[in-house]
């Protein structure tokens, strides 16, 4: 493709305020960045509530991590952001949150497993938890986008879960669907369930949805 999409700085806190609304996060943790016009970067600003949190509060920085526009501090996890959008021109957003079921398989350094369709469809397959890296460096932001080349979310070993899409919003419904898929799966595994995998014709065919849609957004 030849041209990022974008979105803007409204759509960017529209969405971190729907992110607290959802349980995602609590108070200050988590982050979300979306790609502007001109190969900029909004970012949620470091230690803001998102409750009282303003366009005026935003921050945005140039793809190497500059700030241009705002009087705050970039959220910490800006490595993370910039990293990802840097290598995946396709993508326009990329979330952070603390969601508590997806933060347990990452606790567990263990991938919350495509059992249901729409996991491959919107995700792309399993979702793979990364390696453990400091928070806020520069090896952390190198991991995750790493892990999102063929994926719409990773998890961070010890720390949370991330989510990429062309859209903030889409990158949001990415971290609800982590989050109610990981919430099943706990649930199944507690009944004392076995859990049957997809076919694997499925998961291929799916998964091919999630790349050309993600190729095409």
């Amino acid at each position: 493709m030849t041209d990022s999409p974008t979105t803007t700085r409204a759509e960017v806190l529209a969405t971190a305020k729907e992110m607290l609304e959802r349980g995602l996060v609590e108070g200050t943790s988590g982050n979300i960045s979306g790609r502007l016009e001109g190969g900029l970067v909004c970012l949620t600003p470091s230690s803001v509530p998102y409750a009282t949190m303003t366009l005026d509060d935003l921050v945005v920085c140039d793809l190497d991590g500059n700030v241009v526009e705002g009087t705050r501090s970039p959220t910490t996890e800006k490595d993370l952001h910039l990293g990802t959008l840097r290598r995946y021109p396709e993508l326009a957003s990329v979330i952070h949150t603390h969601a508590v079921y997806a933060t347990m398989f990452a606790l567990a350094h263990e991938p919350i497993p495509a059992v249901i369709e729409e996991v491959v469809v919107y995700l792309g397959g399993d979702v793979p938890c990364c390696d453990y890296e400091g928070t806020g460096t520069a090896e952390l932001g190198d991991e995750v986008a790493g892990r999102l080349a063929d994926r719409g979310a990773a998890l961070l070993a010890n720390h949370g879960l991330v989510t990429c899409a062309a859209s903030p919003s889409q990158a949001l419904h990415h971290a609800a669907l982590v989050e109610r898929t990981a919430k099943i799966v706990w649930g199944a595994r507690a009944m004392g369930a076995t859990i049957h995998p997809l076919p694997e014709s499925v998961n291929r065919n799916m998964a091919g949805v999630y790349t050309y849609v993600r190729s095409n957004p």
